[in-house]
């Protein structure tokens, strides 16, 4: 039998930038394979290409040259709708700041992400509950976030990003905002979630101890991935 296609993988993907002194190269060919239930931690200097590798990973950017395999499926390069519905059933997203709608509840904030991909409304809340509750939320699911720690307020936003169940997590600095101790609970929590459902992540960090517990430690150099 045929191996399975890994949830994600960049290959010789290469980026660019007009500025007024030119073109400005960023990513130079660079190659990246998750694997499912893999947790890999980005560590790089700010300015090496970090966030412009995130985005094209996450749909967010088109490849100027190379391509984003997504379970397989050639995506970097398809129109802005068809990336856009990959992102909805395959992509998860974290990042330093929760972003959560503040007018919404802890439990609509998970619901909203799965009505968009076509839940029903029912299904959608037994989930969000579920996902709260796995985050040690029961009880907090109708506080707004303004009513929410900053530890509670990041769960919401691990708990939003796996409400379709994605393929794939990219996270971007996710306890970057938190006091150490809570930081240190909740990247356990990611952790724990990840790998409980099979999912491939890549975390952006600049934390050494949190990058240390990953799997795999990968950094960027001349606008390629590299083992560090």
């Amino acid at each position: 039998m045929a191996e399975a296609a890994p949830p994600l993988r960049l290959a010789a993907v290469e980026r660019r930038f007009r500025t007024e002194a030119g073109e400005l190269p960023v990513l130079r060919g660079a190659d990246l394979t998750l694997r499912a239930g893999e947790i890999v931690a980005l560590v790089a200097p700010s300015g090496t290409g970090k966030s412009t590798l995130l985005h094209l990973a996450g749909l967010l950017e088109r490849p100027d040259a190379g391509e984003v395999y997504v379970a397989g499926e050639a995506a970097g390069r398809l129109s802005d709708d068809a990336r856009t519905a990959i992102r909805r059933r395959s992509l998860g997203f974290v990042y330093q700041f929760h972003h959560l709608l503040p007018e919404f509840t802890a439990e609509e904030n998970v619901l909203l992400p799965q009505l968009a991909a076509g839940t029903s409304k029912a299904a959608a809340r037994d989930r969000a509950r579920a996902l709260l509750a796995s985050f040690g939320l029961a009880g907090r699911e109708h506080h707004r976030p303004g009513r929410l720690s900053g530890g509670e307020q990041q769960r919401v936003a691990i708990a939003r990003a796996l409400a379709n169940a994605p393929r794939i997590l990219l996270a971007d600095e996710p306890t970057g905002n938190l006091d150490v101790g809570t930081s240190d609970r909740v990247f356990g929590e990611l952790m724990a979630a990840v790998r409980g459902n099979g999912v491939a992540a890549l975390v952006a960090t600049h934390n050494p101890d949190l990058a240390a517990r990953m799997d795999r430690v990968v950094t960027l150099r001349d606008g390629k991935v590299i083992s560090a």
